[in-house]
């Protein structure tokens, strides 16, 4: 029989003041949105939740997915509808009414959970994910994955996190709330609640911290962190970088050791870069400064002004040589050792 509404009660099998179990999480994820989430592909449309107070708004937030939830103290609603009244984990493919395994424990439910993410890899690849190590890749239900789209071995997606078709994740990558756009990869790297754009490569060992948004074409390379900043679409940052509250535009080259200096200790500033900018090696940017479109900096350059487009600026101190000096020093370390 199909239903359309469903009860789900989480007080059985939680002792006094402890989390229902339905709570707690499996695979990042609370069990409770997992077996929304299998209802609702059942053609479930409301779910009536019912906790102890101190737990509805955790109820609240693991079923906020779904337009049809409410959450309450009772149950004390009536009609047909498709009652689940002790712990459950959903384990069939959606084609029954049943398929659902109880657990009495956190133990229990710890136990299942291979097996659980096995239903998600086995329902990823029939979409046409290519998991290469399904044993080794961890991927929550409020995820998105396109067909098209490789999970190398050591990835774990999280949250409400969307991967486009042709992207290649992994290895050893985790994304949460987060957005990659087509042919994007991301190796061996971390991205969070960022947006990334298509044909973009992201790693290895880069970290993208909140409120990112890179665009497409983009370039971030090893030991790059990235915060709270826009990157314009064909940007290359390829190595041994930080930039932070930054609005970044199009085309720009970030040389190799170049540090957006946005905190003085007790506020933090922005930088902003125009388009087809090269920075040399070894720039510092005080925010905040701008750089004009098609500017350059000298390596080693310490820029503390804005820079007017198409301007070279140099802020280092003019190279001096001491004919003989390294041959007298070294004579020193003869006279010491004899």
């Amino acid at each position: 029989m199909a239903y359309h509404i469903a009860l789900l009660d989480l007080r059985n099998g939680q002792a006094a003041g402890e989390k229902p179990l339905m709570l707690r999480p499996i695979l990042f994820c609370p069990v409770l949105t997992w077996v929304c989430q299998e209802l609702a592909a059942r053609g479930v449309e409301r779910f009536f939740v019912v906790c102890g107070e101190e737990w509805q708004a955790e109820a609240q937030q693991a079923v906020a997915a779904f337009a049809g939830a409410e959450v309450h103290s009772k149950a004390e609603i009536t009609g047909e509808m498709l009652v689940i009244d002790h712990p459950v984990l959903p384990l069939s493919d959606c084609k029954s009414a049943d398929g659902f395994a109880s657990f009495d424990s956190v133990e229990a439910l710890q136990a299942a959970s291979p097996l659980w993410r096995q239903v998600q890899m086995d329902r990823l690849q029939a979409r046409g994910v290519t998991v290469i190590d399904p044993a080794n890749t961890y991927v929550d239900p409020t995820c998105t994955v396109e067909s098209g789209v490789t999970l190398l071995p050591g990835t774990v997606l999280r949250g409400k996190t969307h991967i486009a078709a042709g992207c290649e994740i992994g290895p050893n990558t985790m994304i949460r709330d987060s957005s990659i756009g087509k042919g994007t990869t991301v190796n061996a790297s971390q991205v969070n609640e960022s947006v990334i754009g298509a044909h973009t490569t992201v790693g290895p060992f880069a970290y993208v911290r909140p409120d990112c948004t890179i665009g497409d074409g983009c370039r971030v390379g090893d030991f790059v962190e990235v915060k709270n900043s826009v990157i314009g679409d064909g940007t290359k940052i390829s190595h041994l970088t930080y930039v932070g509250d930054s609005d970044v535009g199009q085309r720009v080259n970030f040389g190799c050791g170049t540090v957006t200096t946005n905190f003085d200790g007790h506020k933090k500033y922005r930088c902003t870069i125009g388009d087809d900018v090269f920075l040399g090696c070894n720039t510092n940017l005080i925010a905040p400064v701008t750089l004009g479109n098609g500017s350059y900096t000298a390596a080693g350059s310490t820029i503390t002004t804005d820079v007017p487009a198409d301007a070279l600026a140099i802020a280092r101190v003019r190279q001096s040589n001491k004919p003989g000096w390294a041959a007298w020093f070294r004579r020193g370390w003869k006279k010491e050792e004899s």
